[in-house]
C-alpha cells in the first residue's frame, strides 16, 4: 500500500484538479492505495470538498485539525495516521507531479534505496532574489549542521515504512522535516525534475514566512550561532583589553588626555548592538527550548472519517 500525505490549506481551487490526476496514476499502478487529506485550518471549501471525495471514494481520508498549526503540523498528523508500506508527501497544487510515482516506486523496490527524494534542477517562475537567498540558505546549513539538505530538494518523497518509523519517532515540537529527513540518514535517490508552477490558487508561503523558516531549520539543527555568540564575545573582550592598555600607556608616557567623545559613544553603541545581538541569538534558542518543554500536541484533530486517528499527537 502506498500512503499520499497532503497537507491542505485553503486549497479549494487545488484539489478538484490534484484528485483526478493523481488517482489516474495511483490506478494504473499495481498497488493499493489511500489518500489523508490534512485540512491545516482552511477558511474556504477545503474542508468541503474533502468530505465530499471521502464519500465518493473510501480510498480518501481527510483529518481536519481544530486550527492552522502549520505545514509540518501536517505532515507529522499524516506520518502518523498512514498505514502505507510506502509513505510520499505531496503538495496539493500540483507543483509536485503524480506523474513520478511509478518511477520514485520502482527505484524503492529495487531494494537499493530507502527513500527517493525530488530535487528542482531549475527555478523557473520564481523570483530571482527568492532564488538567490534559496540557494545561499542551503549551503549555509549543509556548512554549520549535520543535515544533508541537497539545493533544490521538495518535501516530495516517497519513503519505506521503517525511515517514516523513524520520523515518526522525532517527536520534538519545532519539526523542520528537510533536516529530519536529512538527519535521520537512511539511502535516499535524489530524482531531478525542472519546476511545475502552481495550477491553481495562490502560494501560502512569502519571502519572510520562508525567510522564518530558514531561520528556524538553521535553529533546529545547528548550534553555530551560539559559538559564533562566544567568538565575538571572546573577540570585544580582547578587543576592549587592548585599547584599554593603549590608552594607560598614551596617559602614563605622553600625559595625552583621552579625547574623542563622538567615537567613544559610537564604540559604546557598537558594543552595546553586539551585546544585543548576541542575546537575541541565545534567546533563541531559550525560545525552542521553552516551546519543547511544554511538551503541547503538534496537533490537535478536530473531526475525521478515519475510525482509529490520532487526534493529539
Amino acid at each position: 500500500m502506498i500512503s499520499l500525505i497532503i497537507p491542505c490549506f485553503n486549497e479549494e481551487e487545488s484539489l478538484p484538479l490534484f484528485y483526478p490526476e493523481a488517482t489516474s496514476v495511483l490506478s494504473k499502478m499495481d498497488c493499493d492505495y489511500e489518500f489523508i487529506f490534512v485540512n491545516d485550518g482552511s477558511r474556504d471549501r477545503t474542508l468541503e470538498i474533502l468530505k465530499e471525495l471521502s464519500e465518493k471514494d473510501p480510498h480518501v481520508i481527510y483529518l481536519s485539525f481544530s486550527r492552522n498549526f502549520g505545514k509540518e503540523a501536517a505532515m507529522y498528523a499524516g506520518f502518523c495516521n498512514a498505514r502505507g508500506d510506502y509513505v510520499a508527501v505531496m503538495d496539493a497544487d500540483l507543483q509536485d507531479p503524480p506523474s513520478l510515482l511509478p518511477e520514485m516506486l520502482e527505484k524503492l523496490e529495487s531494494g537499493e534505496y530507502d527513500s527517493v527524494a525530488t530535487r528542482r534542477v531549475s527555478r523557473d517562475g520564481e523570483p530571482p532574489i527568492r532564488s538567490f537567498f534559496a540557494r545561499k540558505f542551503y549551503q549555509i546549513i549543509n556548512k554549520i549542521s549535520d543535515a544533508d539538505i541537497v539545493d533544490g530538494a521538495r518535501d516530495f518523497r516517497l519513503m519505506k515504512r521503517s525511515m517514516v518509523d523513524a520520523i515518526v519517532s522525532m517527536s520534538e515540537y519545532n519539526r523542520f522535516s528537510k533536516g529530519i529527513f536529512g538527519w535521520i540518514g537512511f539511502r535516499t535517490y535524489w530524482l531531478p525534475y525542472k519546476n511545475v508552477e502552481r495550477v491553481a490558487g495562490e502560494t501560502k508561503w512569502n519571502f519572510w514566512k520562508l525567510f522564518k523558516y530558514a531561520i528556524s531549520g538553521i535553529i533546529n539543527f545547528s548550534q553555530v550561532p551560539l559559538t559564533i555568540a562566544s567568538w565575538f564575545g571572546t573577540a570585544m573582550t580582547g578587543c576592549s583589553f587592548l585599547f584599554l592598555l593603549i590608552i594607560i600607556f598614551r596617559k602614563l608616557i605622553f600625559d595625552d588626555p583621552v579625547q574623542g567623545w563622538a567615537s567613544t559613544i559610537s564604540v559604546i553603541i557598537f558594543i552595546g548592538g553586539l551585546q544585543l545581538f548576541c542575546l537575541g541569538v541565545m534567546g533563541q534558542y531559550i525560545a525552542k527550548t521553552y516551546m519543547e518543554v511544554k511538551h503541547r500536541p503538534h496537533y490537535i484533530i478536530s473531526e475525521s472519517n478515519k475510525k482509529d486517528c490520532k487526534l493529539i499527537r
